[in-house]
C-alpha cells in the first residue's frame, strides 16, 4: 500500500500521505530590474523557451488551487488534508512568482505576452472549469469530472517534478553567467515540485483514482503541455528579429529540431528525454517518493536568494 512514514498527527505508520514533514508555503520577492531578455548569454532560443514557462503557468496554477479546494472536503485523512492546503498556498505563490516576471520583466522588454494568457485562460478558466464551456455537469457525473481533472494534475505535477530536479541539477547555465534572479525563480519553483511531489498523487488515490486512468491522462497531458510550451515559444520567438524569419510555430517541424538541437548545449532538457520521464508514472509500482530527493530540494529552499530577501523586507517592514 505504498511506502511508511510518520503522522505527527497519531505517532503511528501512515499510509496515505508520503509527504513525511509539513510542507511549507514560502514567500518570495524576486527584482527583475537587471534581467536581460536573453538572460542564459548567448542563448536566445532557450532564452525565449524558459520564458515561455511563465505565460503557462499562472492559470493553471490557480486552478489546481480552485480545483484542490473543491476536492478538500472530500479528504478523510488528517495529514493529506494538511498536505492539500500547504500544496494550495505553494501553488498561488508560484502563480503570483511567475505572473511578477510577466509584468516586471517580460513586458519591460516589450514582450506581447497577452495572446498566450489568453489560451492558457480559454483552457482552465473554461474547457477545465467545473462547468465547461458553460456546459453542467450532471450531478452523478460531477465527482467524476472532478476526480478527471484531478488525474490530470497528478499527471502534470510527475512531470515538474522531473522538470524540478533538472533545473537544481542543471549547471550549464551557471557556467555561462546566466542571470541569476530567473535562475532562482526557476530554482525555487522547482525545489518547491520536488518537495511536495507525492501530494498531488496521493489525492488522486485518495479519493479513486485508478491505475489504468493514468495512461490515458498521460496520453493527454504529455503531448498537450509539449504542445502548448512550444506554441508559446513560438510566439516570443516570432517577436524577436533573430528568428521572425522562421515564422516559428507549433506546426512547423524547424522549432522541433531546433529544440532536440539546443538540448545538446545543456541549456535545455531533450523532448524525448521529457517523453521518457514518464515511463516510471506508468509502473503498478510508481511512489513519487522516489522521483527527487526533500532533502536536495531543501537545501536550495533554505539558501534561495529570493525567499531571504522577502524575508528581509518582511523584517524592516
Amino acid at each position: 500500500m505504498g511506502i511508511l512514514s510518520m503522522s505527527k498527527f497519531t505517532g503511528k505508520a501512515h499510509r496515505v500521505s508520503h509527504t513525511v514533514d509539513s510542507l511549507i508555503p514560502r514567500k518570495v520577492k524576486f527584482d527583475w530590474i537587471n534581467t536581460p531578455l536573453e538572460w542564459i548569454p548567448g542563448q536566445p532560443f532557450a532564452s525565449h523557451f524558459i520564458n515561455e514557462i511563465n505565460t503557462i503557468l499562472p492559470a493553471g496554477e490557480f486552478w489546481f488551487c480552485r480545483l484542490y479546494n473543491k476536492a478538500l472536503p472530500l479528504v478523510t485523512d488528517e495529514k493529506l488534508r494538511e498536505d492539500v492546503q500547504m500544496f494550495i498556498r505553494q501553488e498561488a505563490m508560484h502563480a503570483r512568482a511567475h505572473g511578477s516576471a510577466i509584468n516586471e520583466y517580460l513586458k519591460t522588454h516589450n514582450v506581447e505576452t497577452d495572446r498566450n494568457m489568453k489560451i492558457m485562460d480559454m483552457l482552465f478558466d473554461q474547457l477545465l472549469a467545473d462547468a465547461p464551456l458553460g456546459l453542467k455537469v450532471p450531478k452523478l457525473l460531477e465527482k467524476r469530472w472532478l476526480l478527471l481533472r484531478l488525474g490530470l494534475v497528478a499527471t502534470i505535477e510527475h512531470m515538474t517534478c522531473v522538470l524540478g530536479n533538472y533545473v537544481l541539477e542543471n549547471k550549464a547555465w551557471d557556467k555561462v553567467g546566466a542571470d541569476p534572479v530567473l535562475l532562482d525563480l526557476l530554482r525555487w519553483h522547482g525545489a518547491e515540485e520536488v518537495e511536495h511531489r507525492s501530494v498531488a498523487f496521493d489525492l488522486y488515490k485518495h479519493l479513486g483514482g485508478d491505475y489504468l486512468s493514468r495512461y490515458y491522462l498521460s496520453l493527454v497531458a504529455v503531448p498537450a503541455i509539449l504542445g502548448l510550451w512550444v506554441d508559446g515559444a513560438a510566439y516570443f520567438m516570432g517577436q524577436d528579429p533573430q528568428f521572425s524569419a522562421k515564422k516559428p510555430s507549433v506546426f512547423k517541424p524547424w522549432i522541433w529540431l531546433q529544440w532536440a538541437k539546443e538540448s545538446k548545449t545543456g541549456h535545455l532538457p531533450h523532448p524525448i528525454w521529457l517523453i521518457l520521464q514518464q515511463v516510471s508514472y506508468f509502473s503498478p509500482w510508481y511512489n513519487p517518493e522516489k522521483e527527487g530527493s526533500t532533502e536536495e530540494a531543501l537545501a536550495y529552499l533554505n539558501s534561495s536568494p529570493a525567499a531571504q530577501r522577502a524575508k528581509e523586507m518582511a523584517a524592516y517592514s
